[in-house]
């Protein structure tokens, strides 16, 4: 098994603390906006910053979307963090309407307003464990992750929801399917649950049948 992973840029934010976190596990990085190297890596995680719909276009600039579509397709590892999970749905309601890879059926929506609650959802929160998963091997249902969010994934489907959390809603906060997850908060910046997901994801066997 290769310890290299692909992080895939797609120029919307600073990527620094995904890579810092990978680097400390052992994991070789190569951060990247070249479609070429989507399509020759052998495990990738696709961290999202900012708003859907740039994200998507930062992606398509670089025909990075398509190179994503083809990798997974392949039954490559893929791990989406944050709006990069979000981008695997098909479409999202933040600020307009934008079309995502359509991996998974189903959409990206805005929590509810309620003044008991603030938007976006931010800091510590706790990540329930619906169906046994090779990411969350070795953690107890119930751990605590780092979130920061005002939308979340909508899935049709619901053998995909993987783990969910409560927040004014009880919504997807990791979905996967084979070896492709995402997960809607931040593993580089959620201590011991977050590094053990980021071990996990590199122990995940590699192409699939």
């Amino acid at each position: 098994m290769s310890d290299t992973i692909v992080v895939v840029d797609a120029g919307t934010g600073n990527l620094r603390s995904v890579v810092g976190a990978l680097n400390k596990i052992g994991a070789s990085v190569r951060l990247t906006s070249a479609a070429e190297d989507v399509l020759e890596a052998e495990r990738i995680v696709l961290p999202g910053v900012g708003a859907f719909g740039e994200f998507m276009e930062g992606l398509r600039r670089n025909q990075l979307d398509n190179a994503l579509k083809v990798f997974i397709q392949s039954g490559r590892p893929l791990l989406g963090i944050c709006v990069g999970m979000q981008a695997l749905m098909e479409m999202s309601e933040e600020l307009g309407q934008f079309d995502g890879l359509g991996i998974f059926h189903g959409r990206v929506v805005r929590f509810p307003s309620a003044t008991a609650y603030k938007v976006p959802h931010t800091g510590w929160n706790q990540v329930w464990i619906r169906q046994d998963n090779p990411l969350t091997t070795g953690l107890t249902s119930g751990f605590y992750a780092y979130f920061n969010h005002s939308f979340y994934c909508q899935p049709q489907q619901s053998e995909v929801v993987l783990a969910t959390t409560d927040y004014m809603v009880d919504f997807c906060s990791i979905i996967g399917r084979g070896v492709l997850f995402g997960v809607q908060f931040h593993p580089e910046k959620s201590q011991t649950a977050g590094e053990m997901i980021l071990k996990n994801f590199m122990n995940i066997s590699g192409r699939q049948a």
